[in-house]
């Protein structure tokens, strides 16, 4: 069988538009992990966003965590791949060492904070606290997982 890939659109079909996201786990030595109160919407989250055109996506983690909490990270490893088929949002999820700790407030945070994993199942929905216990687990091999946006899927 030959599969047939172009970027040219085609009269009798459509290719699906995905957006591809980025988000840290930043862990401290003592396991508790950073995360966000969004201001758009008040909900506890870990830090990213949207992976720019023009760069890597280990250097899109590192950017998003620092806009939206002022920590500087290294990148570990993926830890994660999660598929919104709601919204078409694939997410990579990377867990990441703090090389600063100074936390700051954002245009998109309204709290910034370090958070047990406890803390993490209460405050988060269940789509993104699975991303941070994911981030937290000793094994090497990512989770793959799909979601409606609420609920794993």
């Amino acid at each position: 069988m030959l599969l047939r890939m172009s970027n040219s659109a085609e009269k009798s079909r459509s290719t699906p538009l995905h957006s591809v996201s980025v988000a840290g786990v930043v862990v401290r030595e003592d396991g508790r992990v950073s995360a966000i109160r969004r201001a758009d919407n008040g909900t506890w989250e870990p830090p990213g966003g949207v992976l720019e055109l023009d760069e890597s996506v280990e250097d899109g983690v590192c950017r998003e965590v620092y806009e939206e909490t002022g920590i500087k990270v290294g990148v570990e490893r993926l830890t994660g791949v999660y598929k919104n088929v709601s919204r078409g949002i694939v997410a990579l999820v990377f867990r990441c060492r703090p090389e600063s700790e100074a936390m700051r407030l954002s245009e998109e945070s309204v709290e910034v904070a370090w958070l047990t994993p406890d803390e993490v199942s209460d405050r988060m929905a269940e789509v993104y606290a699975v991303r941070v216990l994911d981030g937290l687990r000793d094994d090497a091999a990512p989770s793959v997982r799909t979601h409606d946006g609420r609920h794993l899927l």
